[in-house]
């Protein structure tokens, strides 16, 4: 008879920080690079007007599993006090098919996410980076802004920017920094820097090192024309076809990066520059594993713009998952149920 651990949202909280959620999307990211792991192509599916799932899909021979997350999102759910985007992942073993785990996506989502967006920076942004601009202040700011600072020790400001307003931005604020200073508490170190609201978003821009963008815009919120040489952009809303956050001619004229290109094109920040002409295929520098391995260059000078379009992929769903089921077994954490 089978079995399979069953991982809340709770339980996942108590025992997966930030640190190790970094760390594994770090090797799913390097994996994939060397083609030692593989992504099946994403279902996208919408229910009705305000409701659609999607299903990523892959395999990590080299952590001996593969399985899936099927994601949803809600729109009214708030208002019924359910979250926007329920989901679940599913992990199998690789040697037989038996399922291990199925975890509650919802946490995961938020860690790989955050920890993705930190990656670019860490490995695209100018070392000497001072000022970090995260632009939404929605359910990933608290994790962008922690895996950031973890990974980017010399941060020394962090700005909020809400498209509706600074009233909105400041409303969020000490929710924001409340959250991300526990995460960071759970990896041992504290949110030790200042974080205010930007109300003026082309100064904000101007000013700022590292920008993250982590909405669900439409349309481009940042012109080229306010970002100065050797800003970072960390690319998070685009994920569906249709969403945009920044000026194709930022693009047109950075090192762009993605996570994988083909899913970047399609539904990531580049479809838009891609779609209009601005951006070429061939223009892409390539994708941020193949960095990571020191088989691609990142950054090529201090003056340059540099742009990781992270669209999401199921490796880092999948490591993050591999990681907290190790840990769930060391600690005897989870319910058991037979299948």
């Amino acid at each position: 008879m089978s079995q399979i651990l069953v991982l809340s949202r709770q339980a996942l909280a108590a025992m997966l920080d930030l640190r190790t959620a970094v760390g594994a999307v770090e090797q799913a990211f390097i994996q994939k690079s060397a083609r030692q792991a593989s992504l099946i192509p994403m279902l996208y599916h919408a229910l009705h007007a305000g409701a659609d799932f999607d299903i990523k899909a892959g395999h990590m021979p080299q952590s001996h599993v593969y399985g899936l997350k099927l994601v949803s999102w809600f729109g009214h759910n708030p208002e019924q006090g359910l979250p926007a985007m329920p989901g679940t992942t599913l992990l199998f073993d690789d040697a037989n098919g038996q399922p291990l785990a199925l975890l509650n996506a919802e946490g995961i989502g938020l860690l790989r996410t955050g920890a993705a967006g930190a990656i670019g920076a860490k490995y695209l942004a100018r070392p000497d980076s001072r000022r970090l601009l995260l632009v939404g202040t929605g359910a990933q700011a608290a994790c962008q802004i922690a895996a950031t600072l973890l990974v980017m020790p010399g941060l020394e400001s962090v700005q909020l920017y809400n498209p509706h307003g600074a009233a909105k931005a400041a409303a969020r604020l000490p929710a924001i920094a409340a959250e991300a200073a526990g995460l960071l508490a759970g990896c041992g170190q504290a949110l030790d820097v200042p974080v205010t609201v930007a109300a003026d978003l082309p100064a904000a821009v101007a000013q700022s090192d590292i920008i993250i963008t982590a909405t669900p815009s439409h349309q481009a919120l940042i012109d080229a024309a306010w970002v100065k040489p050797g800003t970072h952009f960390s690319c998070i809303g685009a994920d569906v076809k249709g969403k945009q956050e920044l000026d194709p001619m930022i693009l047109k004229h950075a090192r762009v990066f993605a996570d994988d290109i083909q899913q970047a094109i399609e539904i990531g920040e580049c479809q838009t520059a891609i779609n209009s002409g601005i951006l070429f295929q061939t223009e892409i520098a390539g994708e941020i594993g193949a960095v990571m391995a020191r088989t691609l260059a990142g950054r090529m000078d201090a003056s340059e713009v540099t742009v990781f379009d992270s669209t999401g992929i199921a490796l880092q769903d999948l490591a993050v998952a591999r990681a907290a089921y190790d840990l769930a077994l060391q600690k005897g954490v989870g319910a058991w149920v037979a299948l």
